[in-house]
């Protein structure tokens, strides 16, 4: 989900259906004349007049595609979370005190339907793109909705191999390092909202400097920080050394809490990541490295739930 959402993003695909109809959505354009009707409904919008005047009906078959599946397979992981639900409801068969936590999951999941739409509205009246604060919390939600997928599974897998297990407690290490790392991703967001990664294809240096210091002749230093993409893509490069830092002390507490695996995890994810967003912008935002950077960047959020749970365990 969160792969074809960066390729939804890469693509500029999200503003290609203009309605969110959430059951007779669900299926496609059947014919030539339902294409052409969801067509001239694109071409109402600012993306289209302003940015893709003369788009071929192909082409916009091409981006349809991308935003078409990134809603099906939203609705189809809300299906496969809450039939089951339900049937083990009915049996009975969920754990005492977690009911409430898998219903929540579930409305969240839900609610981050509701707020990529709320993102997409945001691109259809004034502007040619959605706005980059609406798009981080689009991603921010999916990837917090990872984080207590990956730590619910965790109780449960523990509760099924001792009954007297207890869930985890978030401690102060995890908490910190999950802190510094949603700052990493909340800059990641803002530029892939704002397209920052096209500022410059150097690396460590941007265009021949440490730091975009032109910024701040024109900008005040909190717009900048927000909406600013030299300055957003010089912050998210280098937060990323302390997302590290947090990183490695707790990946270290979670190989001495006796779970190595997480620690393994960890280091390889956010290795990976690194290499990754490195060759993102030297490569001027190549789609398929790209999209492995944010499909990795989802993998290091799991990787931190893991460790987190592993120091939080109560014996």
């Amino acid at each position: 989900m969160v792969m074809v959402g960066g390729i939804t993003r890469l693509t500029e695909s999200g503003l290609s259906i203009t309605e969110w109809k959430l059951v007779t959505g669900t299926l496609p354009p059947l014919g030539e004349a339902a294409w052409l009707a969801e067509f001239e409904k694109y071409k109402r919008i600012p993306e289209y007049q302003q940015l893709n005047q003369g788009m071929t009906l192909e082409a916009f078959k091409g981006i349809y595609f991308w935003e078409y599946l990134h809603r099906l397979i939203g609705r189809l992981i809300g299906v496969a979370f809450a039939l089951p639900l339900l049937w083990f409801a009915v049996r009975r068969a969920i754990p005492k005190g977690y009911g409430w936590r898998l219903t929540a999951l579930l409305v969240l999941g839900g609610l981050q339907g509701v707020i990529g739409w709320w993102m997409v509205t945001s691109g259809l009246a004034q502007r040619t793109d959605v706005s980059h604060f609406r798009l981080a919390a689009h991603l921010l939600l999916a990837l917090f909705i990872l984080a207590a997928l990956v730590w619910t599974a965790l109780d449960l897998r523990a509760l099924a191999r001792d009954p007297a297990c207890r869930p985890a407690w978030l401690t102060g290490v995890g908490a910190l390092a999950g802190a510094i790392l949603f700052v990493q991703l909340v800059f990641g967001a803002f530029t892939a909202g704002l397209n920052a990664g096209l500022v410059t294809d150097q690396w460590p240096l941007m265009n021949g400097k440490f730091f975009p210091s032109e910024v701040l002749a024109v900008r005040p230093l909190l717009d900048a920080v927000l909406n600013d993409p030299a300055m957003i893509h010089w912050i998210h490069r280098w937060w990323a050394w302390v997302a590290v830092a947090a990183l490695v002390v707790l990946a270290r507490r979670a190989k001495a809490a006796g779970d190595r695996r997480a620690s393994i995890a960890i280091h390889s994810a956010f290795g990976i990541q690194i290499l990754l967003g490195i060759a993102t912008v030297m490569s001027g935002v190549e789609i398929h490295t790209a999209v492995l950077h944010q499909t990795v960047g989802a993998l290091v959020v799991a990787a931190t739930a893991w460790g987190a749970h592993s120091i939080g365990r109560r014996k």
